[in-house]
């Protein structure tokens, strides 16, 4: 019997004893959380997606990670040091396992690096510096980076360690690819060193999670099972959460929150998040779907520019989002550095002049095209999809507005089958502008550009988004990336629109749950009454 594998067989028996005894010295504390949709994969490395980081993280972990106040602290690796301007040393926790019993060591760091920096990753945008990774001893590894590089820490806050013999055995050492409907082993089964331990899932219906009684953390949380249930009805979900059917849900409907919040039985917890929505356009040589066949009308900035001023911001902020968003000219949020407030400003709502500028650039009755949202996708993404789409109709353009789930919306857009999408990016894991500029804005080369699906790269903001992530004077960095989000933003490579409303709910059994502007929860800092 191969040893992962004699390993894993004990490692349950011995886990459901110690589990046993483990519930029945407290009292069992059971949390089920109603989410608005199902995450992407089991496999970390699918998609890179927050809300599917975010869940996974209770399962694995990084080197490193958050706190509730966003700050970097210690994981997998207990320290680390810079022994030279491109070469980090971390060492790593000892006595850790994974869920199979595997231990925890250089090997495993090794070969996740390496998984999660292959050319079919989707997630190798999230290490944009990475060049290589050497093993000193089974506690200590060294990561290279192909130039002085400040974010390397904030980076690795997402990048979550593998057991290698898991991997090796069971044929999932190449990362899988949701988005392209690329499966594996890893998409349906799951072994980390997290808090929590995968204990039965059924895709689309529940996940079972159960406490990590081995886990090498202190646990700050009390529950020892949790019942993931995506829940994509806000109607259903609401009347779960009201009748004790559920006890969360990170995705309380922003028109229900007065209802939600006049309930004896509900807490709701609300801010805005890091995630700034826009529109995103199709700047290829011609359009996917248009009765203009012969060129692209997008590539125009005056056409850009009248999509932009069609928009009746404030008309989507007090209708689609119950007021609740916040409106913003700039497409990362005030609290990521990069961010000026030279960045702030709008165009004004002004149909006239968009008419005229669609008359100047040679549509005087508009185009037709396509335009790609998801209905599980965004906070009231639906809603303010269909608001623009009537907008854009008004000033004579004619949207085709496709609405669906994101499992069918997203592998268009990794194909470039789309004129306009809608767009959130909260610049996790990084917490910091090259985020987007390296991995949203940049053209496609190596691993920067991962998601720019619309060919919307330009060489002079390429130039100035490769200066930055290699500017290790803090005050010249942002200045580079100010410089490249300006041009970007006067030549309105993207439409922006909000910053991107947050709000949880939860029973009264709930006791503590921090709520980070993430938009994650941590349910291994979180409590049951």
């Amino acid at each position: 019997m191969k040893r992962s594998v004699l390993l894993a067989a004990t490692a349950a028996v011995a886990f459901s004893g110690f589990f046993g005894v483990f519930q029945t010295q407290s009292e069992a504390k059971t949390l089920k959380w109603g989410a608005a949709r199902e995450i992407a994969s089991l496999d970390p490395y699918s998609f890179g997606e927050t809300f599917t980081l975010s869940v996974l993280n209770h399962v694995y972990e990084g080197l490193v990670r958050y706190t509730a106040d966003l700050k970097i602290e210690p994981a997998l690796a207990e320290s680390w040091e810079t022994v030279s301007p491109t070469t980090w040393r971390f060492k790593l926790r000892k006595g850790v396992t994974f869920h199979n019993g595997n231990p925890f060591t250089a090997d495993d760091v090794l070969a996740s690096l390496t998984r999660v920096t292959h050319d079919t990753s989707p997630l190798k945008g999230n290490l944009p510096a990475y060049k290589s990774a050497r093993k000193i001893d089974d506690h200590t590894v060294e990561i290279e980076v192909n130039g002085p590089y400040p974010l390397l820490l904030n980076d690795l806050t997402n990048i979550y360690i593998l057991d290698k013999e898991w991997m090796e055995a069971n044929n999932a050492s190449l990362p899988t690819d949701s988005g392209k409907g690329i499966k594996g082993y890893a998409t349906d089964n799951a072994n980390g060193t997290g808090p929590f331990i995968i204990e039965s899932r059924r895709a689309d219906a529940k996940t079972i999670f159960v406490a990590n009684p081995k886990w090498w953390d202190k646990p700050a949380h009390n529950i020892t099972k949790i019942e993931f249930m995506p829940i994509t009805s806000a109607a259903t979900r609401v009347a779960a959460l009201l009748s004790g059917e559920i006890d969360f849900t990170n995705v309380a409907p922003l028109q229900d929150l007065p209802r939600l919040s006049a309930s004896p039985e509900i807490k709701v917890l609300q801010t805005n998040e890091l995630r700034t929505v826009i529109f995103a356009l199709n700047l290829k040589d011609k359009l996917f779907e248009s009765d203009v066949t012969d060129k692209n009308p997008l590539r125009d900035k005056r056409v850009r520019e009248a999509l932009y001023r069609a928009i009746d911001i404030d008309g989507v902020q007090r209708r689609a989002m119950r007021g609740l968003s916040r409106n913003t000219g700039a497409i990362i949020a005030p609290a990521i550095p990069g961010y000026t407030a030279a960045q702030e400003p709008r165009l004004p709502f002004d149909a006239e002049g968009a008419k005229k500028l669609l008359a100047e650039a040679g549509y005087p009755n508009g185009f037709s095209f396509q335009m790609n949202c998801q209905s599980d996708g965004l906070v009231n993404e639906e809603e303010f999809c269909q608001a623009v789409a009537s907008m854009w109709s008004r000033v004579g353009l004619k949207p085709n507005l496709s609405l669906g789930p994101r499992s069918q919306q997203t592998p268009k857009r990794v194909k470039g089958e789309f004129d306009v999408i809608s767009f959130g990016w909260a610049n996790e894991p990084m917490i910091d502008a090259y985020s987007i500029l390296v991995q949203v804005v940049r053209s496609k080369s190596g691993s920067g550009g991962v998601f720019n699906w619309g060919n919307w790269g330009r060489p002079d903001v390429d130039a100035l988004i490769d200066k930055a992530g290699v500017e290790l004077d803090t005050a010249k960095r942002i200045a580079m990336m100010n410089e490249a989000l300006m041009i970007v933003k006067n030549e309105h490579i993207f439409i922006p629109l909000h910053n991107q409303p947050m709000a949880w709910a939860m029973r009264a059994n709930v006791g503590t749950m921090p709520q980070a502007s993430d938009n994650k929860p941590r349910l291994w800092l979180s409590t049951m009454k």
